[in-house]
């Protein structure tokens, strides 16, 4: 059976379920999410990340926007457990995931997004307490982005492209 083309209308993006998502038992519940919306998953799969990976996914960028001490953090944290890494897709994913994550730190994301259903930690705190944010979930910020991304987190081979039943609505497909 050959898998059917990507299709170059929909968009991409990258979901990483950080340790601290897996650690409480809402893989299923932040999954169904997307699902529920008319996305639909491209790549999956649990990973232990080692550093090098970390360092690719939290760039120099996060150092030259923050500091480098946030950026050892953020790579100590996305180290510290299994992830599950996603590829989504859709009409405008990247903007519509990021909608429904909600703002990057916790205690300003409103209810009804996942942090804000999820988490309610503050930069402030994590600062404090010399941690990275555990925010639950990361997303792709932007198009460009999710396709480097996508790149560090998964092999051509490991994505798919195919129609689910509800996508013939959501997607015309």
């Amino acid at each position: 059976m050959s898998k059917k083309k990507h299709n170059e209308e929909l968009e991409r993006s990258l979901v990483l379920l950080k340790p601290d998502a897996i650690d409480r038992g809402l893989v299923g519940e932040i999954i169904t999410r997307f699902e529920r919306t008319g996305l639909k998953l491209a790549g999956l799969k649990l990973v232990w990340s080692d550093k090098d990976t970390a360092m690719k996914h939290y760039t120099e960028d996060l150092a030259e926007r923050r500091g480098q001490h946030v950026r050892d953090l953020m790579i100590d944290m996305i180290t510290s457990g299994p992830i599950v890494a996603i590829a989504i897709e859709g009409i405008e994913a990247v903007e519509v995931v990021r909608k429904m994550v909600g703002e990057t730190e916790p205690k300003k994301a409103l209810p009804g997004t996942i942090r804000g259903d999820y988490a309610h930690t503050s930069f402030q705190y994590a600062d404090k307490k010399k941690i990275g944010v555990f925010n639950i979930v990361h997303a792709s910020a932007n198009p460009e982005e999710a396709e480097i991304e996508l790149s560090v987190w998964f092999n051509d081979y490991e994505l798919h492209s195919f129609t689910p039943g509800y996508t013939k609505y959501t997607l015309s497909e």
